[in-house]
């Protein structure tokens, strides 16, 4: 019955780390166990006594141990006699005694600065544990600081992990919003970067052989987990590193060598493409978008001719491209090319148009806005 009111009311548990550091904050606050066991000590000592010593009734009696012990100046509650007073200024050298200790054990505390890391990292660990398909960037770098500022313009959620010294200063230098500074290889980064509900992962070490280790390590915790493949991203300096990475189970492997040289090579020969893909792919405010659609085995397009399902028609999306399932690959495609199971669409259009697109294409029946067309 809860469980059903739960759900009624959209209630959800609070997310949690599968990684906390509950234990070293604890550790680090136990030095504090032997002041407050000896506060409470004295004030049932200072209140036994006052009921003893005066016959102050309990809570009188508790009430003047605080007010001495804190040594606040409220003064006597009722008449002390002259052993009252001894055993109050005996109180009160007592208090001002332990007072003392536990603010030296509080600044020895706070001054190793660990605390309060530890504190800010269980705050970043909830933050990062409530993501849902976001991604995790191993290894931070120049690389890694450009895509930050990418994917937060696409609103994209993201994690970066790195092992660094300075990486904490770093990650809030680049605007960072969720990071864990962690050796990547670690088992306890892949738990607190929240990977078992992300989408995909990035490994952006200049290193192969860390990418390589890395990769490894990702589809091993796949596995572990039983869930559907991660999308892995990774890049390197050379054609025969991103062989081995895509062997390894690298989805895309980006060379940055490589690019830079086809983007200089296509500056220098065709200006113009240059300016249109700058102006058309890569701004944030452009009128057309691109993007890559794959058709669900249940759709109602498959083994359907484009021109039958009047897509082009009613979104204003073109289709440039046609990805099969064995890899072939049909450019410009006419209205009797047929849409076959796992087939992937390259489509160019608006961004409301491409998200209609794909809207139409996921139903199973062909939709009403298309059935008398």
């Amino acid at each position: 019955m809860l469980n059903r009111l739960k759900k009624f009311l959209h209630w959800r548990s609070a997310s949690r780390p599968e990684v906390n550091v509950d234990g070293e904050i604890y550790a680090h606050l136990r030095p504090f166990r032997i002041p407050l066991i000896m506060l409470v000590l004295v004030t049932m000592f200072g209140a036994l006594g006052y009921v003893a010593i005066d016959d102050m009734s309990l809570i009188d009696a508790f009430y003047q141990t605080g007010i001495t012990f804190t040594t606040v100046g409220f003064g006597e509650i009722a008449p002390i006699s002259y052993e009252g007073r001894v055993f109050t200024f005996a109180l009160i050298v007592l208090g001002f005694a332990i007072f003392t200790f536990s603010l030296g054990m509080l600044n020895e505390v706070l001054g190793r600065g660990k605390l309060i890391q530890l504190f800010k990292e269980r705050s970043m660990l909830y933050k990062v544990a409530r993501l849902k398909n976001h991604f995790v960037i191993f290894f931070h770098n120049e690389y890694a600081a450009e895509l930050g500022k990418q994917l937060r313009a696409a609103h994209v959620p993201f994690v970066v992990v790195d092992g660094g010294e300075g990486f904490k200063d770093e990650a809030e230098q680049n605007r960072y919003p969720y990071y864990i500074n962690e050796a990547p290889h670690l088992d306890s980064a892949i738990l607190k970067s929240h990977l078992s509900s992300a989408k995909g992962a990035i490994c952006l070490s200049k290193n192969v052989s860390d990418n390589i280790a890395m990769i490894s390590s990702l589809r091993l915790y796949e596995r572990e987990l039983g869930r559907k493949p991660f999308r892995i991203l990774a890049s390197c300096e050379n054609q025969s590193d991103a062989e081995k990475l895509k062997k390894l189970g690298a989805d895309n492997v980006v060379s940055p060598t490589r690019l830079m040289a086809q983007r200089l090579s296509t500056i220098a020969l065709r200006p113009e493409m240059e300016n249109m893909l700058e102006s058309f792919l890569y701004r944030r405010d452009t009128p057309l978008d691109m993007e890559e659609v794959e058709v669900p085995r249940q759709s109602w397009v498959i083994f359907k001719r484009l021109k039958e399902t009047h897509l082009r028609e009613i979104t204003r999306v073109s289709i440039v491209g046609i990805k099969e399932k064995d890899g072939k690959f049909l450019p410009m495609p006419g209205g009797d090319a047929q849409v076959m199971i796992d087939s992937r669409m390259i489509v160019i259009g608006t961004s409301e148009g491409i998200g209609y697109f794909k809207k139409l294409i996921r139903k199973k029946d062909k939709p009403e806005e298309l059935r008398y067309i």
